[in-house]
């Protein structure tokens, strides 16, 4: 309630254009209103601009949209892709995004401690302990075969040195041919 002895306040002059002010507040405005020409003005602006709103929205003239304006809007809001295609603003926008994820994902780990946490150590511990079980398998099975490969072999070359001389006679045949092989595939490149 503004009395001639308090300040302005231009809340109550929107109040009392749009009729919201009670009595007695509103008698209490209309006597600030004789005494105070800053009030007095701004409310002669509102009223004013309400008269103007009022006049253009009640124009005869209306503007037409095509019939399929909606459609038009929504394909080129679809296919609008300016901005996205620099491939170096995808990367910008994509470490932008890692970044906020980042410091979601630790702002929630420190408000809720374990609740978090928890269950990402506890999958990184169940990811590690079958990643090391595979890679010991492999590693294991890689070491059986070279055992077993080296027994064959051993008792292959060492006991039959007919079959050793055959096989150093296959390699160096095979080391002579490959610059030859080499060749041809570079000219079968350039060919094409």
């Amino acid at each position: 309630m503004i009395t001639d002895t308090q300040p302005c306040r231009t809340e109550d002059v929107a109040a009392y254009v749009d009729g919201e002010l009670e009595v007695s507040e509103r008698d209490s405005f209309e006597r600030h209103l004789a005494a105070c020409d800053e009030c007095a003005g701004q409310l002669l602006r509102q009223r004013q601009l309400l008269c103007t709103l009022d006049a253009a929205f009640r124009s005869e003239r209306e503007v037409e949209l095509p019939r399929n304006f909606a459609q038009v809007v929504a394909a080129h809001a679809e296919t609008d892709m300016r901005g996205m295609r620099n491939g170096s603003e995808r990367w910008q926008a994509l470490r932008v995004i890692l970044i906020l994820a980042v410091a979601a994902f630790a702002l929630l780990g420190t408000s809720s401690g374990e609740s978090v946490l928890g269950p990402v150590r506890t999958t990184a511990r169940f990811v590690r302990s079958f990643v090391n079980f595979f890679w010991d398998a492999a590693y294991q099975a890689g070491v059986g075969l070279a055992v077993i490969l080296r027994i064959l072999t051993r008792s292959f070359v060492l006991e039959s040195r007919l079959l050793g001389f055959f096989i150093l006679l296959l390699f160096a045949t095979a080391l002579a041919l490959l610059p030859r092989l080499i060749a041809r595939y570079h000219r079968a490149e350039i060919v094409e």
